[in-house]
């Protein structure tokens, strides 16, 4: 049967290892409209990963895949030294409520990390929860931990093989023992709890079709109460809107009991809406207090009826308002701190401080203010990288924060609201010198002449010869920012010799809003000309050469990665595009793709399909054309960007390689029970890991 569908190997195509690809089946009885343009898809049987062929056919690619990365001599000692370099104790950042402290902690190897708790930070903590018991191969993930207010009873998430789709399970945090509270078609929500631990707060959507967790467009968010010791089918329905289906509702309690607060958000668009609902007043209507749908509002605090927002309306760099929910006309909102020099990314009150963490050319800053906005102090960093945490509620005391740079792992400090002090909690023992190893910063002029900043990470003196293995990543949309972290991963790549280059692309979210949107529809090559213009770059200054290097990046990376090897294919010597988005024209009809629209425009739109089909990397796959040695990587569960994306664009690649037998290996490496990326087990990350560096290796001639 498996001969009748598709796995019959190709002899014309032979590359070294007598690499020979399956051959996959096309129907070119597919042709779409799109205003006037038709469009094949052949490949789109790939579409349905319930069908035997789809999976007979990834079956028969892994066994090429597999076959070419064990024949490497290198990936045994690789993947032992990652594992070895893993191997190390892994603390999160802690944090109270209901007089307790909770946090995760990963012993070394684990596959998910250990949710503990304690009376105090200084007392002795017990495991509360352990991910790894509750599958055979560590793929169950924790994804939501919320305690109730009297710190009798935990929420808590799960997701099973990598998907979206959470679980939420209710634990005695006393006893250990889970109550028979169960809460399915959770995805893309937290748990809030109610002031009197009676039960919390969450969203959900309606349940799929059978057989279509994995694909259906998930639409219909609405919010539900659900009450303690009771089954979902008696969960109280809080607020849907079925007028706009595409509406998240994301709905949590203020710290101080009084309001229900609802973050409404349309896809993936850093513009949201925000209402509010009186808990203290029975059958209280929501207020939409923000429903222009003008800017990004994020909720910082509330201190009786002022509402405290980071937003960028009127200030691409974002700034700190305070609106009077009784007095809610626009021309009585009042500027606490102005927009600077640097985009202001995260504000957060603790202790009755504004603790603002800005980002000055991708790097962290901390800035402490009052609730009037005078400025406090600048807040004291243990060296230039990333921080995270400094959460809280307004009345803590303390609060912990993590620090991390691209050769420091994170360690975890508490910071003292009210002197400003802090001090180290947790700092991980990590069997990797960072020493030989230097950080620069550099900016690169774009095609259009806008500068694109991009870190370096190598050995301190390298020869600037060209002859340097190479490894360019990026992302460069939705508004999100490339800052630098630590990585295992990447510190064994600097151990085998490799030069990392991290760029900070248009579309990202380093500069603010301005950045973000030269980025998005029709602007989206912007990112693609920035992230060449810094191969060029490294190419010209003399750290590599198009034989040495290699471009990744994930999701929406993956689609940069895609979208690059397509339009350069000369300049690059390897491309891992992973999990990414690679069908342009078909992305909105699965799951939470419609999100994106937001960023990429649709190909229902005229004007935005011809932007979207000139760069699509599936749809512009050229014949004969020698493209970069490829690894393509997925998952079977990814519900996010569903795998069909990778399945289509691997096989449309292996159609268009050129036929010379020197031509570079074109491949695709499909997990099994993974999903996007988040809650992966760990022995499956060191796996990929292993093949993705060997490969590199291979290719990129570092032997």
């Amino acid at each position: 049967m498996r001969a009748s569908l598709l796995l019959c190997l190709m002899s014309a195509t032979s590359f070294a290892q007598s690499l020979t690809y399956p051959t996959t089946r096309k129907d070119d009885r597919i042709v779409d409209d799109y205003h006037g343009t038709k469009v094949a898809d052949p490949y789109r049987w790939l579409e349905d990963d319930n069908s035997e062929e789809t999976k007979a056919w990834v079956q028969a690619q892994n066994e090429v895949t597999f076959g070419f990365l064990k024949a490497i001599p290198k990936r045994a000692e690789i993947r032992e030294r990652l594992q070895k370099a893993w191997n190390y104790e892994r603390t999160g950042i802690p944090f109270e409520h209901g007089g307790k402290w909770f946090f995760n902690r990963n012993s070394g190897l684990q596959n998910q990390s250990v949710l503990y708790v304690a009376d105090s930070l200084d007392a002795e903590s017990r495991e509360l929860l352990d991910p790894n018991k509750l599958s055979k191969e560590g793929t169950t993930s924790l994804t939501e931990t919320a305690p109730s207010e009297d710190g009798q009873w935990l929420v808590y998430g799960v997701s099973k093989a990598g998907s979206d789709w959470q679980e939420f399970r209710v634990k005695n945090i006393a006893t250990g023992k889970d109550t028979e509270d169960l809460i399915e078609w959770v995805k893309f929500s937290g748990a809030s709890w109610a002031k009197d631990s009676s039960g919390f707060y969450y969203s959900r959507y309606p349940k799929p079709k059978e057989g279509a967790k994995l694909t259906e467009a998930n639409k219909n968010q609405t919010v539900y109460f659900h009450k303690l010791g009771t089954p979902q089918s008696e969960d109280k329905m809080i607020y849907a809107r079925p007028d706009q289906p595409d509406w998240g509702l994301h709905a949590y309690v203020t710290d101080d009991g009084h309001y229900l607060i609802y973050n409404v958000t349309h896809g993936t668009d850093p513009k949201n809406r925000f209402f509010y609902q009186d808990l203290k007043q029975a059958d209280a209507k929501v207020v939409e207090l923000l429903n222009d749908f003008d800017a990004s509002y994020s909720f910082i605090e509330n201190v009786g009826t002022t509402f405290y927002f980071h937003t960028d309306l009127k200030a691409p760099r974002y700034r700190v308002i305070a609106i009077d929910v009784t007095k809610p006309a626009r021309e009585n909102w009042r500027e606490i701190i102005p927009e600077g020099a640097d985009k202001l990314d995260s504000v957060s009150c603790v202790d009755g401080q504004l603790l603002c963490k800005s980002l000055k050319d991708a790097r962290s800053a901390m800035t402490a203010y009052d609730l009037e906005g005078k400025k406090l102090r600048d807040i004291d960093l243990p060296g230039i990288g990333t921080v995270g945490g400094f959460g809280g509620k307004r009345s803590d005391k303390v609060t912990h924060y993590a620090f991390t740079s691209f050769t420091t792992p994170g360690a975890i400090y508490r910071y003292d609201v009210a002197s400003g002090k802090s001090t180290l909690w947790k700092q991980p023992k990590v069997d990797f010198d960072a020493s030989p190893y230097e950080t620069t910063q550099v900016f690169v002029k774009s095609k259009d002449g806008t500068k694109v900043p991009m870190f370096l990470v190598h050995k301190k003196g390298l020869k600037l010869d060209g002859n340097n293995a190479t490894l360019l990543y990026g992302y460069g949309g939705f508004d999100i920012s490339l800052t630098p972290n630590f990585s295992i991963g990447r510190a064994i790549w600097l151990e085998l010799g490799g030069v990392y280059a991290l760029a900070n692309l248009r579309g990202g979210g380093e500069y603010g809003a301005e950045w973000h949107l030269a980025g998005t529809k029709l602007r989206k090559q912007n990112v693609f000309d920035d992230f060449i213009a810094c191969a060029e770059w490294l190419q010209k200054e003399g750290y590599t050469s198009p034989k040495k290097l290699a471009i990744m990046g994930g999701s929406n990376g993956g689609l940069l990665v895609g979208a690059c090897m397509t339009q350069r294919p000369e300049l690059y010597g390897a491309a891992l595009p992973a999990v990414g988005v690679m069908d342009m024209l078909r992305f909105h009809k699965f799951t939470i793709g419609w999100a994106w629209k937001s960023d990429y425009g649709s190909s229902e739109n005229a004007e935005e399909f011809k932007a979207i089909h000139a760069y699509s990397p599936l749809h512009n796959l050229k014949p004969g054309t020698t493209y970069p040695a490829t690894l393509v990587t997925t998952a079977d569960h990814d519900d996010r960007v569903v795998p069909a994306h990778s399945f289509k664009f691997a096989a449309r690649l292996q159609e268009c390689q050129s036929k010379d037998q020197s031509a570079p290996p074109v491949l695709i490496r499909i997990e099994t029970s993974a999903g996007h990326g988040a809650g992966t087990a760990l022995t499956k990350v060191i796996e990929e890991t292993a093949d993705e560096w060997a490969f590199l290796w291979k290719v990129l001639g570092m032997e």
